[in-house]
């Protein structure tokens, strides 16, 4: 048996693809989404396969994205029978692997970026925008007033990050 993905920081991309079979495909919408049940044929574990192709308007290039997510026995057997949700974001609450720019996997735990978006976050977008409407009111449009603003907003983001 070989070593489960669990165990590693990083997966190439083509190891992925030589062990993945696909057990089921969800759907997805508008051509541009898929979602399917895939298999690790080394260890017989399953993950829900999440991609999406997005497509840059201005030079008309296509990028693609891949998401892995574990699956337990009866994620896999409630996905199989269409009883449990599974679209990404709203149902992706703990780690996955994401493609990443050099051919290779890496986990990411979307709990980290949830538990940062409380209410620091919910203030900090409000003193942005009342920053901003202010800004507005002014009428001010030159690069001074513009810098001055912005400066302002990076203030408060730095508070954040103390």
């Amino acid at each position: 048996m070989r070593e489960s993905w669990n165990e590693r920081k990083q997966i190439p991309q083509d190891e992925l693809q030589d062990r993945l079979q696909t057990i089921k495909e969800l759907g997805g919408g508008e051509g541009t989404e898929l979602y399917e049940i895939v298999k690790d044929t080394a260890t017989g574990e399953h993950y829900l396969h999440y991609a999406y192709l997005h497509l840059t308007i201005a030079d008309g290039t296509k990028e693609s994205f891949h998401q892995l997510l574990p699956l337990e026995s009866d994620d896999v057997l409630g996905l199989m029978f269409g009883e449990q949700p599974h679209t990404y974001p709203d149902h992706w609450r703990r780690s996955f692997l994401r493609n990443g720019p050099d051919g290779k996997y890496v986990w990411f735990d979307p709990s980290e970026t949830i538990e940062g978006a409380g209410a620091d976050a919910e203030q900090l977008a409000g003193d942005a925008a009342s920053i901003l409407g202010a800004w507005k009111r002014e009428g001010a449009r030159d690069p001074e007033s513009v810098k001055r603003m912005l400066d302002e907003i990076n203030r408060k983001l730095s508070k954040l990050d103390d």
